[in-house]
């Protein structure tokens, strides 16, 4: 597969940003820790579901300190429905322990605090920064590997060099592209049936097949 030009990026990236300048998370929210907590449980779930989940969950433990003292069985069965829900139930809870012991109840917006939380990894960390604060960060979830290698935009065959390639091809408005990959992804370069004939980046695509990450 032929990695895409110098200038194909250029036209991809101008691309995606009149597309999607204004794109945001599909997951609904009222604050830094609703965020956090719809992005941890999105983990292997769709944001359909985790939206289906929340407004009863938020009822239940509005903040840190209600979550940090929440029954972990109880828990459990407001968040059921939600793939791996044992494990993260557990990882609310102790990471709003973290929060409440550590930083004062304030969820931190720095990525190296983040990933002290349980539950929170870098792509978790990178995805709250970049749409509660519009980080120039990548993420990269299963929708923006595949279109990355569709596009000819990475040849990585892992999430962590993929995000090193797109950082280096793209350099700013990163927040902006990866809202845009991944609504890319879900709708219009999907992992089967690609609607190719919708797409408005077609001209650039160097594979019909996809890819799956590792």
């Amino acid at each position: 597969m032929k990695l895409s030009t110098k200038n194909e990026i250029k036209e991809i990236k101008e691309l995606f940003i009149s597309r999607y300048k204004d794109a945001k998370t599909e997951l609904k929210y009222k604050n830094v820790y609703e965020l956090l907590v719809s992005v941890m449980l999105s983990a292997q779930c769709t944001d359909k579901r985790v939206n289906i989940i929340t407004p009863e969950l938020f009822l239940a433990y509005p903040d840190t300190a209600a979550m940090a003292k929440a029954n972990l069985e109880s828990l459990k069965m407001l968040i059921q429905s939600c793939s791996f829900f044992n494990n993260k139930a557990s990882n609310l809870i102790k990471m709003a322990k973290s929060v409440e012991e550590n930083f004062g109840g304030e969820i931190p917006l720095d990525e190296l605090k983040l990933v002290t939380l349980a539950g929170v990894g870098q792509k978790t960390a990178h995805v709250v920064m970049i749409e509660y604060s519009g980080a120039n960060l990548m993420a990269v979830d299963t929708h923006v590997f595949r279109t990355s290698h569709r596009l000819g935009l990475s040849k990585a065959k892992n999430v962590q060099i993929t995000e090193l390639d797109l950082i280096k091809a793209f350099t700013d408005n990163l927040d902006i592209l990866h809202q845009a990959m991944v609504l890319f992804g879900r709708y219009i370069c999907t992992a089967k049936n690609p609607k190719c004939d919708e797409c408005f980046l077609s001209e650039y695509c160097k594979s019909k097949q996809g890819f799956k990450a590792s």
